[in-house]
Parts: C-alpha cells; sequence; structure tokens
C-alpha cells in the first residue's frame, strides 16, 4: 500500500523543486527523503520527477499525481479534523425526543440554548408520546427524551429539569375566574375535559386522584385533539381543563389560568432521559447544559 508519509514528503519537494529545501522543512536528512520518493516512485511504477544537478523537475506524471494527491490529502485532513470535532461534541447529530405540550418554557429555552452555543450540532426533534419516547430510546433511535414526570425507566438515567405547580384552565366567565387560587374541593363538581394525547393521559390520572383523596370521582371527558384546540373548548363552555405551569405562558381567548392550592401532590417534574451507555459526545453536553439551567432556572409565573 501506498505510504502517505511518502506522498506528504514527496508533496513538499514538489513545491519546493528541492530535495534539500524539503529537508530543511521537514527536519529530516535529504538522504531519508530522497529515499522515500525513490520507494514512492517504485510503488507507483513512474518516475514523479526529473533530476539534474541544477535540481529537479516534475514529469507529466508528477505532474498530473500531485495535482489529484493535493485534493486527496486535503480530504482526509478534513475527514481527521470532523471525526476530532465530533469525538469532543463540537459538531455531529443530537436526536431528541419531546413532547409537543413541552416546547414552552425550559425545554424551549433549552433547545435555543443549545444550538446557540454548539451550533454544528444538528439536532433532530421528534415529537411523541413517553411511551413511543422510551422504545426510541432503547432502540437507539433518540438520544434524549424530554417529557412529564419521571419515567419508570430502570435502565435509564434521569435527570429532573425542573419542577412546576398545576394550574386549572378556565373559561373567563366561570363562577370560579376571579379566585386567586384555587383547591380541589371546589371543583369536585365539575367537568373536565383533557386530550387522549400527551399528556393528556397523565393529566386525567392527576384529576382522578387528587378528587378521589377527596372521595369523589370526577366527570371526565377525552378528546383527540391538540392542546390548542382544548383550550378554545374550555372558552366554549365544554368544561375545564388542568395545565402544568409551562403551558400557561401561551395565552388563548378567553381563557384564565388559577393556581391549584399549594400541596407537594400538585407540582408536576419535567424529566430528562437517555442510556447510560450512549456515548455521543453531543448528548453530553446536552446533559451538562440541562443540568446547568435547570439549577439555576426561577420559578415560571403565570398571566392572570
Amino acid at each position: 500500500m501506498i505510504n502517505l508519509v511518502s506522498i506528504s514528503q514527496a508533496l513538499i519537494v514538489a513545491e519546493h523543486l528541492s530535495f534539500s529545501r524539503a529537508a530543511r522543512v521537514l527536519g529530516v536528512r535529504q538522504s531519508a527523503v530522497s529515499r522515500r520518493v525513490q520507494a514512492l516512485e517504485d510503488e507507483l511504477g513512474v518516475s514523479l520527477f526529473e533530476r539534474d544537478v541544477t535540481g529537479v523537475r516534475l514529469t507529466e506524471a508528477g505532474r498530473r499525481f500531485f495535482d489529484r494527491s493535493r485534493s486527496a490529502l486535503a480530504e482526509i485532513d478534513h475527514a481527521v479534523k470532523g471525526a476530532a470535532s465530533a469525538g469532543c461534541g463540537a459538531e455531529g447529530v443530537l436526536r431528541i425526543g419531546i413532547l409537543s405540550s413541552l416546547s414552552q418554557g425550559l425545554i424551549r429555552d433549552l433547545l435555543g440554548a443549545f444550538r446557540r452555543t454548539h451550533p454544528a450540532i444538528t439536532i433532530d426533534v421528534v415529537d411523541g408520546s413517553q411511551s413511543e419516547h422510551l422504545t426510541r430510546i432503547s432502540e437507539r433511535l433518540l438520544d434524549v427524551a424530554l417529557v412529564i414526570g419521571e419515567p419508570s425507566a430502570s435502565h435509564c438515567d434521569t435527570l429532573i429539569l425542573w419542577e412546576s405547580g398545576v394550574f386549572a384552565a378556565l373559561p373567563e366567565g366561570h363562577r370560579l375566574a376571579d379566585t386567586v387560587a384555587l383547591g380541589w374541593a371546589a371543583l369536585k363538581n365539575e367537568q373536565f375535559i383533557v386530550t387522549r394525547h400527551a399528556p393528556g393521559p397523565q393529566i386525567h390520572d392527576h384529576i382522578v386522584r387528587r378528587l378521589g383523596d377527596l372521595g369523589h370521582v370526577p366527570a371526565v371527558e377525552r378528546y383527540g385533539v391538540g392542546r390548542e384546540t382544548l383550550m378554545h373548548m374550555v372558552a366554549l363552555g365544554f368544561g375545564i381543563s388542568v395545565i402544568g405551569e409551562a403551558g400557561t405562558a401561551t395565552r388563548y381567548p378567553e381563557v384564565v389560568f388559577r393556581p391549584l392550592a399549594p400541596a407537594e401532590e400538585d407540582r408536576v417534574s419535567y424529566s430528562a432521559f437517555w442510556l447510560p451507555g450512549n456515548d455521543n459526545p453531543a448528548l453530553r453536553r446536552f446533559v451538562s447544559l440541562a443540568r446547568s439551567m435547570s439549577s439555576s432556572r426561577p420559578a415560571l409565573q403565570a398571566p392572570a
């Protein structure tokens, strides 16, 4: 096989048209350079240089060989530098699974900050449910997933990004719309509506559990709509709903958000999870940024 060191040294001879000057540039003996170039010519079966007492000149074969060799070595150098950049997390691809309802708050800020600080890393975002993301993580189709709650995946590493309160979404004309903070007891006779899509099932279970603690079975209707349509249905009087604090950052016509009475049970966590054996350097940088941002993030303030 052709030795790349021999090609690179021969290129320097071609640039300087002198074995002695090439040897000085390389910091080696002239005889060592001559031997490498001679061995390269023997391997190729063609003379690259014409040698005489005045110096060296390129043969026609040599000129064609070095024109192509320069391009090839430049591609190899680019590939080496690219691999090094990917190895330290400066380049590469990061595949992230999210819930569409988490496009606000810390998740939005986290994705934006990572994109600004690592512009050479391609971010591939996939929407889906928590169970879908867990399957994709296990199959190594995703690097990390951002979800509501703490996933019950013993084979994954989990980071709680932040915790927030739970809010009731009410139509503006609702009898409780002017109440500063609501207790669950005040809502026990209300008609609740939730989406069938994530995080609707988790919200449904939370409503049932909290009102079940009061000895009441709530009325909950599930609809196959997204959060925006669900909030419009709240405004139209289909029922009230429950939403995490991050969702209150978006305003909806004729809908008000009121915090539910402070209680440990009414704190919802937002988490990231990933496989501990995933050696993607971009993932390590993302998790590091997530830890930093989650530890310094102030509490969200819900709009009136």
